[in-house]
């Protein structure tokens, strides 16, 4: 009979447990998702956007900073070859180019030491490199701080789910602790998508400033060798 009776209060508790588990059974949205993450996600928010906006600005940059005509350097070669030194000027002061910025300030020195004309052109871009290299450091730091930020979060869900858990009497429902968990989750999986995204763009845009430095540099030894043979 006691057996009896045992059995029967397992059966029920099992059946309320699958009762509440059922009653929770329902579809959740992203935005549902994004919402239940906590106060951590809002940081992170900060974080996707900010890195976005400095990824699209720098491209933007960098676009217009490598749209030099193909044939600029042959052009101010033929002019300088030609004496005509203030349309070759005029030719690269059209231009708002980090490398016609460059060829420009070497025009404007032609007549002083090759080696001061050499100075004034890597002055010039260094200033440009700087230009194009400006937030790239910020968006490496997004890069580094959202995962660790998302962890952070995480950690912190976790706590809170645990003391909510403590503080229940009785038996614990696995809707209570299932739903503390996979929100202290949420924080780490947008962390690491935010990580991942501002990783990507970086080491994208770097590839694309290493390949315009270069061009910069080619022009700048093309265009002394053109005025160590005037």
């Amino acid at each position: 009979m006691i057996l009896a009776q045992t059995l029967s209060t397992d059966s029920q508790m099992m059946a309320d447990t699958l009762s509440t588990m059922e009653g929770g059974d329902t579809s959740i949205g992203l935005l549902d998702l994004m919402i239940k993450g906590g106060y951590m996600m809002i940081p992170l928010y900060i974080l996707f956007v900010l890195a976005v906006y400095i990824f699209v600005e720098k491209l933007i940059t960098l676009r217009k900073a490598s749209k030099s005509p193909k044939h600029l350097m042959d052009q101010v070669k033929i002019l300088v070859q030609s004496g005509k030194i203030d349309q070759a000027k005029m030719l690269c002061q059209g231009e708002t180019t980090p490398v016609a910025m460059m060829i420009a300030k070497g025009l404007e020195r032609i007549g002083s030491p090759l080696k001061n004309i050499e100075v004034s052109i890597e002055n010039v871009g260094k200033i440009e490199i700087y230009k194009l290299e400006k937030n790239l450091g910020l968006l490496a730091t997004v890069a580094g701080a959202a995962p660790m930020i998302g962890f952070l979060g995480t950690v912190a869900g976790m706590i809170k789910a645990f003391i909510g858990v403590a503080q229940e009497e009785g038996m614990v429902s696995p809707k209570l602790l299932s739903t503390g968990i996979y929100e202290a989750m949420i924080t780490t999986a947008t962390g690491l998508v935010v990580g991942i995204v501002a990783y990507l763009g970086y080491n994208y845009l770097v590839t694309q400033v290493s390949k315009l430095v270069h061009s910069m540099e080619y022009t700048s030894v093309e265009f002394i060798d053109l005025l160590q043979d005037k």
